[in-house]
């Protein structure tokens, strides 16, 4: 059985793993493998909200500039709709490097369009959520070898199944810095004010994202009953606590985002929970201990024991741990409770 962490980053661990002694998975899962990553890759969070219906052609200034010199080796889109009730569309996109992401702002012209003052004015709020972790800072998790999602489209391959997950504590397995490094939270982002309207946030070390994701278009007959009826509804309410409550456990933001069709707009039948936390410890402590997310895994658990673990639901998640040094968040326009502003 593989591990997690791909053989160039193995080192003598500095810090306990967490996998039980003689462990055995229940099921399998994959992780991502690069060819391999050297520096940083970009995973850039691109929004629009407004207090009314958005589409993604509201996105256009950003996404139609993808196609330059430089653009995303892969974007999506998404929408929510956020505690205050204002409608979130974002594109997600990724570059497997910091240079050829600030090659694409200057000559798309994005960062011209970006700096122009029509954007802190009229009725659209406009958000960037940027990170740049390197490959020991972040890892992946996929129920399905055959089914990429996210940072997973920039893999060369996946893994032989591995070991380290299906027990609390496997994230952070998974994470190659973490063989050598707490991963402690940094100081609080303070907020700073370009002007009124123009926000931008300070870095936090440490500060840890995660996307994680459910696709249901496979699922058929009682399979699709037993997540639509049984599991979506706990996985929804554990997404309203984080979003609304999250702060008293240490989630800085969370969205449950409806996945779109890149093309059309139009709702796919997949979704993804995109939260963060103050550090990977509050993300784990939650995951463990609080009744959501222990209805989430009980949930899930009982949903594939009854279908004896032959299910066609495929889910998948990528967690990240980032410096300060490599985060950009800046928002204009936007009501004071988006996004990472709200903490």
């Amino acid at each position: 059985m593989d591990s997690a962490i791909p053989e160039h980053l193995r080192q003598a661990r500095r810090c306990p793993r967490s996998t039980p002694e003689g462990y055995q998975p229940p099921f399998p899962a994959w992780s991502s493998r690069f060819s391999p990553l050297t520096g940083q890759v970009v995973m850039a969070y691109f929004g629009v909200q407004a207090q009314f219906a958005l589409a993604l052609s509201d996105l256009a200034p950003i996404t139609e500039r993808f196609a330059h010199t430089g653009g995303p080796l892969f974007w999506d889109a998404a929408e929510c709709t956020d505690a205050q009730g204002f409608h979130n569309c974002m594109a997600i996109a990724y570059w497997a490097d910091v240079q050829a992401f600030e090659t694409w702002q200057q000559r798309s012209g994005f960062a011209t369009w970006w700096q122009a003052a029509e954007r802190e004015q009229g009725p659209l709020g406009w958000f960037m959520e940027v990170v740049c972790p390197t490959a020991d800072r972040f890892e992946t998790l996929f129920s399905a070898p055959d089914s990429p999602e996210g940072i997973g489209h920039l893999a060369t391959h996946l893994s032989e199944p591995i070991e380290e997950h299906g027990y609390w504590g496997s994230a952070r397995d998974r994470l190659p810095l973490a063989q050598v490094d707490a991963l402690n939270a940094g100081p609080v982002v303070d907020a700073s004010a370009a002007s009124g309207v123009r926000r931008r946030l300070q870095g936090r070390d440490n500060l840890c994202l995660i996307r994680s994701g459910q696709d249901w278009s496979a699922t058929r007959d009682r399979e699709r009953g037993l997540y639509l009826d049984d599991v979506r509804p706990v996985l929804e309410t554990g997404m309203r606590f984080l979003r609304d409550e999250g702060g008293e456990i240490g989630c800085l933001s969370c969205r449950f985002m409806q996945v779109l069709d890149a093309a059309t707009g139009e709702p796919l039948e997949k979704t993804f929970g995109l939260a963060w936390f103050d550090d990977l410890a509050n993300l784990e402590r939650w995951a463990k201990t609080h009744p959501t997310h222990v209805a989430i895994f009980g949930g899930f658990m009982n949903y594939v024991q009854t279908l004896n673990f032959r299910v066609q639901l495929r889910l998948y998640h990528e967690v990240s741990v980032i410096p300060a040094s490599a985060q950009f968040f800046q928002y204009v326009n936007c009501h004071p409770g988006s996004g990472l502003l709200s903490r």
